[in-house]
């Protein structure tokens, strides 16, 4: 039986599904069983087999004394993106069950495999975060996407998933959310990165397909890969503290963050047309253009042609790519145009 945990803040209500205070006991989660007041890390598999090596993916659970929401962090589900995995694993260090309401469940690793190995995607070569909800038949990542959501995903009512940039960029520290849903733009809010950017996600991505199984998620968006970086890392696990006082799972004082910055709507400046080289950009993460400003330029080495890249739209700086060989098309500053969310 279920009933509902109501966490009010001065401008949302976030109603979370959560057992009876009187039912509060044991649970099984993926193969494990799991007692109020335990704090285990364990293996999502138990089959030693040569493909089960590459499917293994390590699962921390903390259950707290009393009833409360279920809150998930994921992490790691591009292998590259190291910064999130640290906040994941420090977020987990310092729960403590004896204090805590609810369940909070940590999968650090989601592609465990290209983690060790450094590597974006799985061993097939695919992106595990294009392929949830999943299938039992399939692909390897379409195997292990059904597994994860079936068994932890959708037994949760709260869901942060942990990002970086992608090949050889940096994020400005934000969070993703669909910001038409008002329970999700609240848990954004209430995560306290300062910068929200709405949409949906793409088709098969967890975030987008937890929400469509009713499971309120957002994405923590900081940093480069291949690296682990102080400032978004502890960002990163104190966001995760700030949404476990909201939704009650811990005490401590914590009030929404009307300052969020929204941004709606964002584009790409691109290298233009037979134009590539070594970018160098004169613009960092978190700073304001105006349509026309300089961002950088692109030096031919062959020639010494040198190409100045300028801002194509007013906006802020959200991420962009560090120096490096740039070719025709490749992304070189994203920028975030500033709107106003649904009321």
């Amino acid at each position: 039986m279920k009933h509902l945990l109501l966490v009010v803040s001065t401008l949302f209500v976030l109603s979370c599904p959560v057992a009876n205070a009187d039912e509060w006991g044991a649970v099984e989660l993926v193969r494990q069983t799991i007692r109020p007041g335990e704090k285990l890390k364990y293996s999502a598999i138990e089959e030693r087999s040569f493909e089960g090596s590459y499917l293994n993916i390590p699962v921390f659970v903390a259950r707290g004394l009393t009833a409360g929401p279920t809150l998930c962090v994921t992490a790691g589900i591009h292998g590259d993106e190291m910064n999130g995995v640290e906040s994941a694993r420090r977020a987990f260090l310092q729960a403590d069950p004896a204090t805590m309401a609810g369940m909070l469940v940590v999968l650090p690793t989601l592609n465990a495999d290209g983690f060790r190995n450094g590597d974006r995607y799985l061993p097939d070569r695919r992106d595990l975060n294009r392929f949830f909800p999943g299938s039992e038949r399939g692909s390897v990542a379409s195997i292990m996407a059904n597994a994860i959501f079936e068994q932890v995903i959708k037994r949760c009512d709260a869901l942060v998933d942990l990002h970086t940039a992608s090949f050889h960029r940096t994020n400005l520290p934000q969070i993703r959310v669909d910001e038409s849903n008002a329970a999700a733009l609240a848990l954004a809010r209430n995560f306290g990165a300062g910068i929200i950017i709405g949409g949906a996600g793409p088709e098969g991505s967890l975030r987008r397909e937890a929400m469509n199984a009713g499971v309120l998620a957002i994405i923590y968006e900081a940093g480069e890969p291949l690296r682990f970086e102080e400032g978004p890392i502890v960002q990163g696990v104190t966001g995760i503290a700030n949404v476990m006082q909201y939704l009650g799972m811990v005490q401590g004082t914590h009030e929404l963050v009307p300052e969020s910055r929204i941004f709606t709507k964002s584009s790409w400046v691109r290298v233009p047309k037979r134009q590539g080289g070594f970018f160098f950009p004169t613009v960092a993460p978190g700073d304001s253009v105006n349509k026309g400003d300089v961002l950088g330029e692109v030096v031919d080495p062959l020639t010494d042609e040198r190409h100045t890249i300028t801002a194509t739209l007013s906006g802020e700086v959200i991420g962009m790519s560090v120096p490096q060989i740039t070719l025709s098309g490749y992304g070189l500053v994203h920028i975030g145009i500033p709107g106003k969310a649904p009321e």
